[in-house]
């Protein structure tokens, strides 16, 4: 168990050193020399876990994916929101999320493949969107694959131009936003006027959602410590 917990620890080091010099110097210039002084390691320790530059870098875009469960809504679209909205908050507030969006945003990066990152979050939208519209949350024409690719198109767009003026500090602003001006095209009126969309909305999911985590990894303890008093 110490064992593996040092393996996890080594490799979020050597992950979180590679997205701080991949963001510093792009993918292309980046070399595998430099994340080894930034992370601290040796390279026999990175090639335990990662096995090129492209397999770090593929690694910090994984990053961004949802790997911070968004709780289930009443309303499928309120859902979206959140998840968005969380995304938002992390780029803003974590490094690595923040380098693996700059990674997928980056046209110079040849021989990385950048599509993983948006082909995912379709893939996140769809079915919440194909169960909002069997709800009737949506207008009859909206398409589920359509509408969640436009929305993951337009944040893209949204989060390129709030890093090149601010350094994302006004991104929880513009994002809602661009929910105000997209949602209307696709969702129904009266779910329209329910939804929350305050700037204030990815910080206050992350919370929930984290705080979930660790209920969940207590309660998993306790019937681990049940199960091994029983044994």
């Amino acid at each position: 168990m110490a064992e593996q917990v040092r393996a996890i620890r080594t490799r979020r080091t050597i992950l979180t050193a590679a997205a701080r010099v991949f963001e510093v110097h792009g993918y292309q210039a980046a070399t595998i020399a430099q994340i080894l002084k930034e992370a601290g390691t040796t390279k026999g320790a990175l090639y335990f876990h990662f096995v090129s530059k492209e397999d770090l870098a593929q690694a910090v875009l994984a990053e961004q994916d949802h790997s911070i469960q968004v709780p289930h809504r009443v309303s499928k679209v309120q859902e979206i929101v959140d998840i968005v909205m969380l995304h938002a908050h992390r780029l803003q507030t974590d490094p690595i999320v923040r380098t693996a969006v700059r990674l997928t945003m980056d046209q110079q990066s040849e021989g990385l493949d950048r599509s993983g990152p948006f082909l995912r979050w379709v893939e996140v939208g769809v079915p919440l969107l194909e169960e909002a519209q069997a709800r009737g949350e949506l207008l009859p024409h909206a398409m589920p694959s359509e509408t969640a690719a436009v929305i993951v198109g337009s944040f893209a767009g949204i989060q390129s131009m709030s890093q090149a003026i601010c350094e994302y500090r006004d991104l929880v602003t513009r994002v809602s936003a661009m929910l105000r001006h997209v949602l209307p095209s696709a969702v129904a009126p009266s779910i329209l006027a329910s939804l929350d969309l305050a700037e204030s909305r990815g910080a206050r999911v992350y919370e929930e959602a984290v705080q979930a985590s660790l209920e969940q990894q207590e309660q998993a303890a306790r019937t681990q410590e049940a199960l091994d008093t029983v044994g």
